[in-house]
């Protein structure tokens, strides 16, 4: 007997004693899980198909290893902006051996490991019942709360007195990428010229811009600093 199986957002063929790999599940190496979502099962040409799902239907598995997929790169490279930005993306796995495929809410002959979450959730609601009762917290006013806002947006630098010069000399900032630095507090070529490498990494992690196109804006600021 065959099941057509959905787990992770993907569909999989499966039938007993098959290995599988599958998205990332919570459990443990040797714990039973359940995938109760079937979409189809069946035995030679009589296949039998849900709507979605077949009602009734489990399929229970033996978790075998927990591991990662191959490392998938995404590169990105705006053309005539100096924009170019890779990142590596690295799926989580658990390989799964198919134990049983079970019809009409028969049970499983291995009951599936609780869930971590759920046992956390009941040692935090027994925790909570034998602890003494604390005092409701003093609600935030929305002074504070403005204060807490304000604090979480500070811009990245602070802005010199004077006048700003027009970034948009620079090649490769436009009135948009302009308009992002002065919102951080970049607003002369001598900030931008005088950026340390670890100014450079801080915008690469908090604005849309990369590591080397800063870089080569850092470069040209320094030329136009002089001036």
């Amino acid at each position: 007997m065959f099941a057509v199986i959905k787990t992770g957002g993907k569909q999989y063929r499966v039938a007993a004693n098959d290995l599988l790999k599958i998205e990332k599940l919570e459990a443990k190496v040797g714990d039973i899980v359940e995938i109760g979502n079937v979409l189809a099962h069946g035995e030679g040409e009589n296949v039998t198909f849900g709507a979605p799902f077949v009602d009734g239907a489990l399929v229970t598995a033996e978790v075998v290893e927990q591991g990662k997929n191959r490392t998938v790169i995404a590169f990105k490279k705006r053309r005539r902006q100096n924009s170019r930005r890779k990142i590596g993306h690295r799926q989580l796995l658990t390989t799964v051996r198919i134990a049983e495929i079970l019809l009409g809410g028969a049970k499983p002959a291995k009951k599936a490991a609780a869930k971590p979450e759920a046992k956390a959730e009941a040692k935090a609601e027994v925790a909570a019942e034998a602890a003494p009762k604390e005092p409701k917290a003093k609600k935030e006013t929305k002074a504070e709360a403005a204060a807490g806002e304000e604090a979480k947006a500070a811009p990245l630098f602070k802005a010199p007195k004077g006048e700003p010069d027009d970034l948009t000399v620079i090649k490769g900032i436009g009135p948009v990428a302009a308009k992002d630095l002065a919102e951080q507090g970049i607003v002369t070529f001598a900030q931008l010229a005088k950026l340390s490498d670890k100014d450079v990494a801080k915008i690469d992690e908090h604005m849309p811009f990369s590591a080397d196109q800063i870089k080569d804006w850092r470069e040209q600021a320094k030329e136009l600093a002089k001036k």
